[in-house]
């Protein structure tokens, strides 16, 4: 998730269906853009969302993300699987 502006935040997720997505990498700037580079690199989906970068962007490394953004980050993840031809 990335919002585009020149202090650029990024924030990854890791989902492997047990428990909630985990936070793996946070970082604005070039550490943001450095992100985004290996998502692009290794064809992991980027969806554009300011508001719940910023939000997510508060979570520790390595932990779950919190019940009040499950249906943000829900949604993310039901357009991803859609794009990608996972889910229809």
């Amino acid at each position: 998730m990335s919002g585009n502006a020149k202090n650029q935040l990024a924030v990854a997720l890791h989902y492997d269906k047990s428990g909630a997505p985990r936070v793996v990498a946070k970082g604005r700037g070039s550490i943001g853009e450095k992100i985004i580079e290996v998502a692009k690199t290794n064809g992991v989906p980027i969806e554009e969302n300011e508001v719940l970068a910023g939000a997510l962007s508060h979570v520790e490394l390595g932990d779950e993300i919190p019940a009040e953004l499950y249906k943000a980050v829900a949604e993310v993840l039901i357009f991803v699987l859609r794009m990608s031809g996972r889910v229809r």
